[in-house]
């Protein structure tokens, strides 16, 4: 009896031909050698399928195209023969499957007019994964790995278009980080996961129910991970309708006598290391950046940080907040905004200068990356809002104008009508909720500025979304403050309490997922517009955010961004237009901020500057 870990490919392919081998698919043999996808068309389609290819790379990287009626592929693999080198065949008739087979030889008359495709194959990265202790679930349970249609969309070329298949491996939580690292090192095998979490998120709904091969047991501890797969190709011949087609049948594929990339992680640089965070736990859901990103937004959260007033709001700082609301925000479509601290509750407008800024900042940079953006206000404060908006439009701050709502409680149910569809939470109108420089309700119910004044009847009870979006999957919320009386900052209640004057008080009871702490919470929102932009630069999040799918960021794009970052120049536009509506500085006077006069205290506009310098 032959050992099929002692073969090489070659032998191994003779092993194949001869069809009695009991071969039935090609997981875990051949290890560490490149396998293959293979895809089969009449000539007349085959420079659309190569566009195909070339536009979703990572479910079809390219390895060779052959010649029109070449059996054999001299760049892979000495003395192959397409028609008899894989265990089996799928055969497409007007892109219908109608039979699988163990040869092509009795198609040797029409395969003279076909041209053979060979696509990378995540086979090809499982010697990696074992060598660096990520155990292979599907190879350990004598699988073929499980492969799953997803809703996600591949961009069209010709007559090819098709949902994305991606094939799953369970992977310990602990281990995430070095299965993404070890095979976004090998982008000819598939690259890096292209999803990391609940696989409803790509239009998955049973994982024992797989499209292809077998369903794989998921061990307590694992997380489902995906990544784009080759028989996305079958699905492909499928949508275009051929009068004939050949694939390989899924998980049987084609093995090439070259051995697969391999790069340790320890030698990735950091702008090639990815590095994994969650984001979300209902539904679970990761997301990935380059380490040089990562420390990237970790320097400009230190900045921002900075205590001017020397309050301590050190005590109450949480490390890759920023980092991990950003990327949440960055996997968001939609984004509701909340602003509004009362604090001069003698005044009218009692608002202060502190929150509209870094709102309108954050705006303009989701906008810019095509997310539907929402301000929801206390209701006395809505036209004076809408107005600010306007103004900022004509001023060239942001692009385009932000609604301006508001919300009234009505009854029990009126925060969840508000943030889903007919009331229902499998339809929630956001996805992301962001509260910055808000007031936050206290523990006993009422509304506190830092000198311990009750302003509750200024207040509209917008913590009510934030409670309700707390129970609603696929809704996730961040706070950004800088004195722990803010909406979302409960997340960081017991510090608040601890550390802060009057803070058993004035303490918010409402936490966020996400708290970001703020020297002065414009700064945190400036830094949320700073994480973004870089995020989006990054080759590592940009793949992984469209699933492999598509080309980098145009110049263009990058150019738009740009222009949306924090400036000084922006924000004392923002100033002059808040100050016109009679709204006075807050904390920010700690500053020297002359806002009539709009002379800037060196230290705030260099904080500003310095951010930019970080980001760009």
């Amino acid at each position: 009896m032959w050992q099929s870990e002692s073969l090489s490919p070659r032998a191994l392919r003779t092993v194949i031909r001869q069809q009695n081998g009991g071969i039935r698919n090609t997981s875990g043999i051949a290890a560490g050698y490149q396998q293959a996808n293979v895809v089969i068309l009449h000539k007349s389609l085959a420079n659309d399928f190569e566009a195909f290819c070339r536009a979703n790379n990572s479910p079809l990287p390219l390895l060779y195209r052959s010649q029109c009626g070449e059996w054999s592929c001299p760049p892979l693999a000495t003395g192959s023969d397409i028609r008899d080198d894989c265990p089996e065949y799928c055969v497409f008739e007007n892109g219908v499957l109608v039979k699988k087979v163990p040869s092509l030889s009795s198609y040797t008359p029409q395969l003279q007019d076909m041209v053979t495709f060979y696509l990378g194959c995540s086979f090809g990265f499982e010697k990696a994964l074992k060598a660096a202790g990520v155990p292979v679930r599907n190879v350990e349970q004598g699988k073929n790995v499980s492969m799953y249609k997803t809703t996600v969309p591949c961009i069209k070329a010709g007559r090819f278009y098709c949902p994305m298949v991606v094939s799953m491996r369970p992977v310990p939580q602990h281990k995430l980080e070095t299965a993404t690292q070890c095979t976004h090192a090998i982008p000819l095998a598939h690259g890096g996961p292209v999803h990391i979490g609940d696989p409803k998120l790509v239009g998955i709904h049973d994982l024992s129910q797989p499209d292809y091969g077998d369903p794989v047991e998921v061990c307590p501890g694992d997380v489902p991970v995906f990544w784009a797969c080759g028989v996305t190709g079958a699905e492909a011949v499928q949508s275009c309708k051929s009068a004939l087609a050949f694939t390989h049948s899924p998980g049987c594929m084609f093995l090439t006598d070259q051995k697969a990339e391999t790069v340790s992680p320890v030698a990735l640089k950091p702008a090639e290391c990815p590095l994994t965070f969650c984001i979300s736990q209902n539904p679970q859901h990761y997301s990935m950046a380059s380490k040089r990103a990562v420390q990237q937004i970790q320097a400009i959260e230190e900045l921002v940080v900075e205590d001017p007033g020397a309050r301590g709001i050190r005590a109450l700082f949480v490390q890759d907040e920023l980092l991990k609301a950003s990327l949440s925000l960055s996997h968001s479509s939609s984004v509701l905004i909340t602003t509004g601290f009362p604090t001069h509750y003698m005044h009218n407008p009692p608002e202060e200068t502190d929150g509209p800024p870094g709102t309108i900042a954050m705006a303009a940079m989701l906008q810019a990356l095509d997310k539907e953006v929402v301000i929801v206000t206390d209701e006395r404060a809505l036209e004076m809002n809408r107005h600010i908006i306007r103004d900022a439009v004509e001023k060239g701050v942001i692009k385009t104008a932000v609604p301006v709502i508001s919300f009234q409680s009505k009854g029990p149910e009126s925060a969840l009508h508000f943030l889903c569809r007919d009331g229902d939470p499998t339809k929630p109108r956001f996805d992301h909720l962001m509260a910055i420089e808000r007031s936050g309700r206290a523990v006993d119910g009422n509304y506190y500025n830092m000198r311990g004044i009750n302003i509750k009847h200024l207040v509209d009870p917008i913590d009510d979304l934030f409670i309700t979006a707390s129970v609603i999957s696929g809704i996730t919320t961040t706070g950004i403050g800088d004195g722990g009386n803010e909406l979302g900052m409960g997340k960081v209640q017991a510090a608040v309490k601890a550390h802060m004057p009057n803070g058993s008080l004035i303490a918010c009871n409402v936490a966020a997922d996400f708290a970001i702490t703020a020297g002065v919470s414009n700064w945190g929102g400036y830094a949320v517009a700073c994480a973004l932009y870089v995020l989006n630069l990054c080759p590592i999040h940009w793949r992984y955010l469209r699933r492999g799918l598509g080309l980098p960021p145009t110049p263009e794009q990058q150019s738009i961004w740009t222009a949306c970052l924090p400036t000084v120049a922006k924000e004392e536009d923002v100033l002059r237009i808040l100050v016109k509506y009679g709204i006075r500085s807050g904390k920010t006077a700690n500053l020297g901020l002359e806002v009539d006069g709009l002379a800037f205290h060196p230290y705030h506009s260099d904080i500003v500057q310095r951010l930019r310098d970080l980001t760009l």
